[in-house]
């Protein structure tokens, strides 16, 4: 089916053991665009609706048997559960057809048709399952980015992570999300907006770094006009916008230190002040911070407030680099590698173990930013099913040169001494993964296991 309620194609699928009737309803479908696929009796039809796709399923009620068309229901739910299904019905059988509603039919349709009622039924039949499809993929759109489905890892410090967001994400309580550049901080703080009872306020970001202390301030709590040079009208900063919502601060251990006392200051206050103005605004704002500093030994050398410190620390959520969570970057490039391959239309479905292996191998200085942008870039370059170790960077290639070179040292050790290190380096690469880790070195997962009893590794 297209994407536009206005212009848009059904595939449907049309049951009826009367060959002439069956093409009268096609035709009178295929006018309107449908591309229609007849079967005469219950087989072909569970036939189609096992290994077809299909928007919506036309079916008589009474064929061959007096509830074939019950049983075309049944398969329709069975293997189509996106589409509807209509009942065609003589009169005398209206009260099973009206069952049948209750069973799951969108709608019934009594012979001898009025095509015109036909077509306009099976039109809002089709509608309905192209609104379902597209408000199942805004939902989708929206976990992905802003829901806990968006935090991908199989690693326990991404389960230690997601968790503590469900915890916090009901109260009000501040959270500090702390990780190197490109670790995912403001995706947890979108999380826990989007699962908070704040979800439907708004959540406004502002990255504090290299903000001045009078841009910061006006950014903050805004400005009457006429506050300073250039302030032409009054504007309102970033609390009266996310005033009953959520308001992210990014980089928070940048912020100089007098505009720290000034936020220090609306927090115990709940109230703003404008830039140039004198009367208090009253807001109602949750404050989830950020930083990729040490922010403790910051208040320790007097860069940041320890009273600041203590009050925006309610609870908080430390994102590791992503070198020290190896077994995420298995589930984040597939994860890559599917969002990407669906927004530029490519074939790519998934990656080969060499290609992997190089990227789980690499150590991710930007994280994971740097690895979805890798991945996209990846995804552009293959024309394939499979990304190939040709798709992958030069400088990714080098330093797993450069660890293939390491292994250089072992020259000396018998062969199952450099068969236990192999071991034992590709489970730490795949966070102790046995499966994968047996893919990776080419054997099976039981002689990995027989492996790992002989040479008593865990």
């Amino acid at each position: 089916m297209t994407d536009s309620q206005d212009n848009y194609t059904a595939q449907v699928l049309v049951v009826d053991d009367e060959q002439a009737h069956a093409e009268v309803m096609a035709e009178a479908l295929q006018r309107k665009g449908h591309v229609c696929t007849l079967v005469h009796n219950l087989p072909d039809a569970k036939e189609e609706l096992r290994h077809g796709t299909f928007d919506v399923v036309v079916t008589d009620l009474v064929m061959d048997a007096e509830d074939d068309g019950l049983k075309v229901l049944e398969a329709a739910q069975t293997h189509q559960p996106a589409a509807e299904t209509i009942m065609v019905t003589a009169h005398g059988d209206v009260p099973t057809a009206k069952a049948a509603l209750r069973g799951g039919a969108y709608d019934f349709i009594e012979k001898p048709l009025d095509l015109d009622v036909f077509r306009n039924l099976v039109d809002r039949a089709a509608q309905a399952v192209l609104l379902q499809s597209q408000n199942t993929a805004l939902q989708q759109q929206v976990d992905e980015k802003f829901g806990l489905e968006g935090i991908v890892g199989s690693s326990s410090a991404i389960a230690q992570v997601t968790a503590t967001i469900r915890q916090v994400a009901p109260s009000d309580i501040p959270v500090l999300v702390t990780g190197e550049s490109g670790t995912g901080k403001e995706l947890v703080a979108h999380a826990i907006h989007h699962n908070s009872r704040r979800a439907k306020a708004a959540f406004k970001p502002l990255n504090c770094a290299g903000l001045s202390a009078s841009i910061l301030e006006s950014e903050l709590f805004g400005h009457v006009k006429g506050a300073f040079t250039g302030a032409e009208r009054d504007r309102q900063g970033v609390f009266e916008y996310a005033d009953g919502g959520t308001l992210f601060l990014d980089e928070i251990g940048d912020m100089p230190l007098e505009m720290q006392a000034k936020l220090l200051r609306v927090l115990e206050s709940g109230e703003v002040v404008r830039v140039g103005d004198n009367e208090p605004r009253h807001v109602d704002v949750r404050l989830i911070s950020a930083t990729n500093h040490d922010i403790e030994k910051h208040t320790k050398d007097g860069r940041f407030r320890e009273d600041l410190f203590f009050r925006i620390k309610g609870v908080q959520i430390h994102l590791p680099p992503l070198r020290e969570r190896r077994e995420d970057i298995a589930p984040l490039v597939r994860h890559f590698i599917r969002r990407f391959a669906v927004r530029l239309d490519k074939p790519v479905a998934d990656i080969d173990e060499s290609a992997l292996g190089a990227l789980m191998q690499y150590d991710w200085p930007g994280n994971v930013r740097q690895l979805q942008n890798i991945v996209q870039n990846m995804v552009i370059l293959c024309d394939e099913l499979m990304i190939q170790s040709r798709h992958v960077p030069v400088e990714i290639k080098q330093a797993e040169e450069g660890e293939s070179a390491a292994l250089g040292s072992m020259a000396g050790l018998s062969l199952d001494q450099i068969e236990k290190q192999a071991i034992r380096n590709t489970l730490k690469l795949t966070g102790g993964n046995r499966e994968q880790a047996a893919r990776m070195l080419g054997i099976g997962e039981r002689t990995l296991y027989r492996k790992l009893k002989d040479y008593g590794l865990k």
